[in-house]
């Protein structure tokens, strides 16, 4: 903890002695203790299991400057549970982390060069996001260039290759994550329609006969929105192919949301998602499950995170149908959203083909804004499973299998040259 203290204090220091020649500065922090009770989160609950309760918090100091060609961004964080070290202990148990640290050239008022650990958002986070609410969010060693060709349209490509350390030989990559990859991303305004293209190669490396190789898949695909007046539109489309280790990929999937105002206070969405799955009594090679890969999926299918939260892969995939009604007035705001759950593809117990109905997942939450810096929120969830639901996440379907959390969320701007 004292290296800790003595960490952030340079930073501190050495941040408002460049005000004197930066031209623009900024100094902020974030502290975000969230406290859980998890009956049924992720997975079924099982006969007679006690609930599990803990409080997680997130604590990050943001550095970014920007002189001339320069931008640079700095975001350091410690992520603890609550009574994960004794009171008496003199190191943590995670420290202090980089969330990111990049800096970025700009080369022209048309051209860029993003280098460093980052975050990688695009469109709706689907494939790409900063899993925000994971206190430990998701960041990426990479090199993104971006070109803006006018206030209508712009491209970025990204690149990415991972490795254990500096090592004197290649040495097969040790995390469960891709080892390389290279994307394409197009966005283009045109009047009230935008169109977004992503093209994403994905590396994964894999050892055949002793042989360190590195398999390609592709996900590619457009996204459109839509927007006049109160109504607004969106469509997603992509497909995968290529390969995962020796096995072929053929995988696909498909949203579209029409959200509408109704007045001041209230707004409404309607959706559905697709993603492709594949029969539990195929045994082929072929991977036919959707990957949503890199995207932030607690913000999809329901936040009791039972599909693409660290699970679901290689399954039988999701259709999901949900609907959403928000209410904001002054520093409220409440929404609920009852998703309904269907495997994409057929789901068995033994030999006997079940129902493709998962269950219903209800969502509620609600806000209140303090002040400008600090923010309160609560949810609570309920799974309402289907014997296919017990059969993919074992438990007991008849279990309460709910999910209720709060959070305080203190995010102050500590200094600004702006």
């Amino acid at each position: 903890m004292k290296s800790t203290l003595k960490f952030l204090c340079s930073v501190a220091l050495l941040a408002f002695s460049y005000t004197a020649f930066a031209q623009e500065f900024d100094l902020s922090a974030e502290l975000r203790p969230r406290y859980e009770s998890r009956n049924g989160f992720s997975k079924l609950a099982t006969t007679d299991a006690d609930a599990a309760n803990f409080v997680s918090q997130r604590s990050r100091l943001n550095f970014n400057f920007k002189q001339d060609k320069l931008k640079l961004g700095i975001s350091v964080q410690n992520v603890r549970v609550w009574g994960d070290v004794s009171t008496l202990s003199s190191s943590d148990k995670n420290g202090v982390a980089l969330h990111e640290a990049w800096g970025e050239a700009l080369l022209s008022y048309k051209f860029s060069v993003k280098l460093g650990r980052q975050e990688l958002i695009y469109d709706d986070h689907r494939i790409f996001g900063n899993v925000g609410w994971a206190q430990q969010g998701r960041s990426h060693d990479a090199l993104v260039a971006k070109y803006v060709a006018n206030a209508n349209n712009r491209f970025d490509f990204g690149i990415a290759y991972n490795a254990n350390g500096e090592t004197l030989a290649r040495e097969t990559y040790a995390l469960n994550q891709y080892k390389a990859f290279q994307y394409g991303w197009y966005h283009g305004k045109f009047n009230n329609v935008n169109l977004s293209v992503l093209l994403l190669n994905n590396g994964m490396e894999y050892v055949e006969m002793g042989e360190q190789k590195i398999a390609y898949s592709q996900t590619m695909g457009p996204r459109l929105t839509y927007k006049k007046g109160n109504l607004g539109l969106d469509a997603a489309t992509y497909i995968q192919t290529g390969k995962i280790g020796l096995n072929d990929v053929s995988s696909s999937y498909f949203t579209v949301n029409a959200n509408y105002k109704f007045n001041e206070n209230f707004s409404g969405v309607v959706g559905y998602e697709y993603l492709s799955g594949k029969d539990m009594n195929d045994a082929s090679s072929k991977v036919k499950s959707f990957s949503p890969l890199y995207g932030t999926n607690h913000k999809f299918n329901g936040w009791m995170d039972y599909f693409y939260v660290g699970n679901h892969a290689n399954s039988v995939g999701l259709t999901d149908l949900y609907f959403t009604l928000n209410y904001t007035k002054g520093k409220f705001n409440a929404n609920i959203t009852p998703h309904f759950f269907n495997a994409a593809a057929d789901v068995y117990s033994g030999t006997t083909k079940l129902s493709n109905n998962l269950g219903t997942e209800i969502d509620f939450s609600l806000g209140y804004k303090v002040a400008n810096n600090i923010k309160f929120d609560a949810g609570f969830s309920k799974m309402y499973a289907k014997s296919a639901m017990q059969v993919l996440k074992g438990g007991d379907k008849d279990e309460a299998n709910t999910w209720g959390w709060m959070m305080v969320t203190f995010s102050p701007k500590l200094f600004s040259s702006k």
